[in-house]
């Protein structure tokens, strides 16, 4: 399954995003969807492109980003396995000529992520994983990055626009780590943290779509992974789920026991 569903996200990829992109006219048109963010032609073409195509490789519920609210909920009650999709994750970088965007498809069961799939068209980079089979970069194994020796010395990826506002001013006020980097995409953002391009990662809130790929990737790839208040990651609100991730034992570590200080988050909730 994993083979086909690379397959068709690949080909989904070039055909609906990639020569949307290269199009300057269809670069620059889009539009604001109800919660404020933006939709391109090329995410409703790949959503339902990959629908179709993900449909035909096993018949289950599917959830787009593009798809409302209700709409989404059901599915999401409707079945313990379904497709989870984002056909274009960095939409606004996207629309902007910016080339840091990627299409991502999940398979989830019960709750968690078996099989993940994050591609950018432009770099040509295929992210894929499958539950305890490891994590691969264009079908060569990602092996876990070389650990930092202290947080301090690690370069964090932040998306600041969905923190709390103490833990957002105390990153400000006295940051823990090297240095700080937020490329618009959430998907990548998880597969560049697999890689070592970033060392840890934090987020206030992001959606099903953004994570479901990604979180598994990083997690195959030998990374540690939490939110806010527990390590329980995968039992977290599917809908705004908080991230704490990083490699390495120590550093995970030590940046779950600052973030949670800075931000003043109650007390942690072991996982079983």
């Amino acid at each position: 399954m994993l083979a086909a569903v690379i397959e068709a996200t690949r080909l989904v990829a070039r055909t609906e995003v990639l020569e949307r992109f290269r199009s300057l006219d269809a670069q620059r048109h889009g539009r604001l969807k109800a919660d404020g963010t933006q939709l391109s032609h090329a995410d409703e073409a790949a959503q339902a492109a990959l629908a179709e195509r993900l449909r035909s490789i096993a018949d289950l519920p599917f959830l787009g980003e593009e798809m409302s609210a209700d709409e989404q909920a059901r599915v999401w009650a409707s079945g313990e396995r379904l497709w989870c999709v984002d056909p274009v994750d960095g939409t606004t970088n996207f629309l902007q000529g910016l080339p840091n965007f990627a299409v991502s498809v999940a398979l989830i069961e019960h709750g968690r992520t078996t099989l993940g799939v994050v591609y950018n068209p432009v770099s040509d980079e295929l992210f894929a994983a499958q539950k305890g089979a490891g994590a691969t970069l264009n079908g060569v194994r990602i092996e876990p990055p070389p650990p930092k020796s202290a947080l301090a010395r690690a370069v964090i990826g932040i998306d600041p626009k969905y923190l709390p506002r103490m833990l957002a001013m105390n990153l400000v006020s006295d940051p823990p780590y090297y240095s700080v980097r937020n490329f618009g995409a959430g998907s990548l953002d998880w597969c560049y943290l697999a890689l070592g391009r970033f060392d840890a990662y934090l987020h206030g809130g992001q959606k099903l779509w953004d994570y479901a790929a990604g979180a598994l990737i990083h997690a195959e790839s030998g990374g540690r992974l939490a939110t806010f208040q527990s390590n329980a990651f995968w039992s977290a609100d599917p809908w705004t789920r908080s991230i704490i991730a990083a490699n390495g034992e120590h550093v995970f570590d030590e940046w779950c026991a600052w973030v949670r200080m800075a931000g003043g988050f109650r007390p942690l909730v072991v996982e079983a």
